[in-house]
């Protein structure tokens, strides 16, 4: 299961002051008649558009919106982004009841640094609200209003913008877009943070008494579920567990893959990079990967990933692939692969010689893998089929000699870039996932050839998904064994029972895991 990032491009400490005060201009509204096309007459379109409301700050509560309360992915709209202007001023006006001026560049940076970084620190927002505010239940408050309040806190306490601007642009996006009693309430209670702020004297909670409280404590220090965090100190000590939760609140860096399928080498794309002075740095791991922590975006607009001459892909998910080791002439068994980031990679390996089937149970990623591959110039050695892998195991056409299972995880490895995904698990979804995997691996282990490989990985850091899964599935299948995967992967990533496991904090990679299982002939 590959995990979609999230594209976040953070801004400098210049740039941040500059927007901050950029649309602090007298206030103007325009009647704009947009002439349109129909199928019998030219018809007007009236717009109302406001020149004095801040763009990003109206686009960026709109998003909020939207992953609060529509089910949007703040790593799809993000990724959208250029391009899709249009689109984005039609739900700012649908909600908000007017448009502003077209994002440019440095707006959209902004847009998503704001709304990732404000759902990421939601929990450590959310309670300085509360404790600011006269109505302790700030969830009963108007939606809109809500995320107003919120960009603004965020932007006070996170992020280097200049107090008084950041305050007087929220406050004018209250009043225009609500009513002129919500910007007095946003104003008076930006004003108190700003003079807490400060002073230092931010109402935060201690981390103190027993270890319920402990961890709720650092719930809100550390913006994250208290379910979550009760877990990762369970096991990874608190030291360690504030570590990681430090790791997943920092801006994300990002890994290229070139497509040698197209001819085109790393060394092509470091030149790419260095004439479009995007800063890289060569990957320790993987020969095919390139890291960079800014500038993302900008590749994206030179057309390098539209072209398929690279893609994004954590080299955590590459070594998973080295754990796989593909050879050309493999038939492969790939059974949970849309949307295909490790399909893509395996099929680049076989040199055109062998054959992938890609197996997955949502018919809409599917389509997107067999698109990408086709632009990757692969697809003659993918073939995709729909369906649930625990409706396939009798089949005697998709024996192979090594399968893949990614399996649908928690996701814990990829907090950083996905900023919404904590928010969205609870412990019950653990359990669920946890049977759910037990499942896929007995299914995927009937693939297996006698003498194959079955390699059982994740995208998360929990134990219980991972060794413990494995530990489980052995007791099931006698006639499996463990293949450590020292040969496929450098030694730091190697446990001590010979499973692949990518420690974020450690790495500076995604926390992923794999397990080699052979089955005996």
């Amino acid at each position: 299961m590959a995990q979609v990032l999230y594209h976040q491009f953070p801004l400098s400490a210049e740039a941040h002051r500059t927007a901050a005060s950029s649309s602090s201009k007298p206030m103007k509204h325009i009647s704009v008649s947009t002439p349109q096309k129909g199928p019998l007459k030219r018809l007007q379109k009236t717009q109302k558009l406001n020149l004095e409301v801040s763009p990003h700050r109206a686009v960026s509560a709109v998003r909020l919106m939207r992953i609060e309360l529509g089910g949007a992915f703040a790593d799809l709209l993000n990724e959208k982004g250029k391009g899709s202007g249009e689109n984005e001023m039609g739900y700012v006006e649908r909600t908000l009841g007017f448009r502003t001026r077209e994002l440019n560049d440095q707006d959209l940076r902004l847009v998503t640094d704001i709304v990732g970084g404000t759902i990421r620190w939601r929990r450590y927002i959310d309670h300085l609200i509360s404790s600011l505010s006269h109505d302790k239940n700030i969830y009963g408050m108007e939606p809109l209003l809500l995320q107003i309040l919120r960009i603004g806190f965020y932007e006070i306490v996170k992020l280097d913008m200049p107090h008084y601007a950041v305050v007087d642009e929220n406050v004018k996006l209250a009043k225009v877009a609500l009513r002129p009693g919500a910007g007095n309430m946003v104003n008076g209670i930006l004003r108190k943070l700003v003079l807490l702020e400060e002073n230092q004297s931010l109402p935060l909670p201690k981390v103190e008494g027993d270890d319920r409280s402990q961890a709720r404590a650092l719930a809100t220090l550390y913006s994250h579920p208290v379910w979550m965090v009760r877990r990762l100190t369970k096991y990874l000590g608190q030291e360690e567990a504030i570590k990681l939760m430090m790791w997943n609140n920092s801006e994300p860096s990002y890994s290229l893959r070139v497509n040698h399928a197209k001819g085109f080498s790393r060394g092509d794309l470091v030149k790419q990079l260095t004439a479009l002075k995007v800063s890289h740095k060569i990957s320790l791991h993987l020969d095919e990967f390139v890291r960079i922590k800014t500038g993302l975006q900008i590749v994206i607009h030179a057309g390098l990933l539209r072209k398929g001459l690279c893609s994004v892909q954590d080299e955590s998910a590459g070594l998973i692939v080295s754990v796989m080791d593909p050879q050309p002439g493999d038939t492969i068994v790939d059974c949970c692969a849309a949307p295909g980031g490790k399909t893509l990679y395996m099929a680049s390996h076989l040199g055109g010689l062998g054959k992938i089937f890609a197996v997955d149970v949502n018919s809409g990623r599917l389509r997107i893998l067999k698109e990408t591959a086709k632009l990757h110039q692969v697809d003659g050695v993918i073939a995709t089929i729909h369906a649930d892998l625990r409706t396939l195991t009798d089949s005697e056409v998709l024996k192979s000699n090594k399968v893949l299972l990614d399996a649908p995880c928690s996701g814990l490895g990829v907090l950083s870039k996905r900023a919404d995904l904590r928010w969205n698990r609870k412990l019950e979804d653990m359990e669920q996932l946890i049977k759910l995997q037990d499942e896929l691996l007995d299914s995927a282990s009937k693939l297996v050839n006698p003498g194959g490989v079955l390699v059982y990985s994740t995208c998360s850091i929990d134990p219980e998904e991972n060794e413990e899964r494995v530990t489980a599935f052995l007791a099931r299948h006698p006639d499996f064994h463990i293949d450590p995967v020292d040969q496929y992967i450098p030694a730091d990533f190697v446990t001590d029972r010979g499973f692949y496991s990518s420690n974020p904090v450690k790495h500076s990679l995604d926390g992923a895991f794999a397990a080699r299982l052979v089955r005996g002939s």
